[in-house]
């Protein structure tokens, strides 16, 4: 069963275009996470799809109606800049949208799922980031929705809430809940959802699980050589501004490529290993440059002597 759908979405501010041509669908009970870089469409999408905003032209679905006629009982959403009144406490924040609803969650059991029971009589004002945040999260689903949008839920949230947050959204969908998450956090989004769609530029340029877009755009294994010389004998390596980098190296193999630096007299000050994971998908997906050479990748940097730091 279609949850949430979308068909030729398009949306224009001026002489800027949001979305050009959005179409997309997620099952009833999927976690779907829309990626993208900031000025992509997310937001705008996302407006679309709640009925917050109306497409120039296209058409979306949400829990079979138009999203402005969708039960909102059976509706949640989290948008990512939500400041409500400090003078209340998280308990007293989650009663005021619990009471919106005929059949809504117990707010002390909705505080507990999302981590906040030690802080329940503590003002909005007074909590810190991590625990406003999921006390908005539990603002979101007090109403037991059967679709719920969550914008950047784990921002600003330590580990443990962070790990809080994940085995909700997990329990949600094997309950029916369809998740409609964004975020720019990529282990979230390999750890929960079971399809990603990648926006860009108002367009979305590919919709797959995240073990297939790791497979197909990921780039495979590579050794980077922070070093001055500009090859390695027996390797086929690409010279760049970070160093060398050499495609195809495994774990096992980083011990022959240093011998092989060492018997050529090469120096460098430092080697990085990666493996294929979704930022590098994204990245390739995307055209994003990475901020740092070092970036989130898996593996890590190996000094000259070869010990892991």
């Amino acid at each position: 069963m279609t949850a949430i759908a979308a068909e030729g979405l398009e949306k224009s501010y001026g002489d800027t275009e949001a979305l050009s041509g959005v179409s997309l669908s997620v099952d009833a009970g999927e976690v779907f996470a829309l990626v993208g870089p900031n000025g992509a469409g997310k937001t705008t999408l996302v407006r679309c799809l709640t009925g917050t905003t109306t497409p120039d032209a296209g058409e979306a679905t949400l829990l079979g109606s138009p999203p402005r006629s969708a039960a909102s009982d059976r509706v949640g959403l989290l948008p990512q800049d939500f400041d409500p009144p400090d003078r209340l406490t998280a308990r007293e924040l989650v009663a005021y949208y619990a009471g919106l609803y005929d059949d809504a969650r117990d707010v002390d059991a909705a505080l507990a799922e999302v981590g906040v029971t030690g802080a329940a009589g503590t003002r909005y004002a007074d909590l810190s980031g991590g625990e406003k945040r999921r006390t908005l999260v539990a603002t979101a689903l007090v109403n037991d929705p059967d679709a719920l949008f969550l914008d950047e839920p784990t921002t600003g949230i330590d580990p443990a809430g962070r790990r809080a947050v994940h085995g909700l959204i997990e329990e949600l969908s094997a309950a029916g809940t369809t998740v409609f998450l964004t975020t720019h956090y990529m282990p979230d989004v390999e750890r929960l959802a079971d399809r990603v769609g990648v926006l860009a530029d108002g367009a979305l340029v590919a919709v797959d699980a995240p073990g297939a877009l790791v497979a197909g755009h990921g780039g495979g294994t590579r050794l980077v050589v922070d070093t001055d010389a500009g090859s390695v004998p027996g390797y086929d390596a690409e010279s760049t501004e970070r160093g060398l980098v050499i495609p195809g190296v495994a774990r096992e193999e980083i011990g022959d490529v240093v011998a092989a630096l060492a018997d050529a007299g090469i120096t460098y000050d430092a080697l990085s290993w990666r493996e294929a994971d979704l930022e590098t998908a994204y990245l390739a997906l995307t055209g994003e440059t990475p901020r740092s050479a070092s970036g989130s990748a898996a593996g890590g940097a190996l000094a000259p002597g070869g010990d892991e730091s």
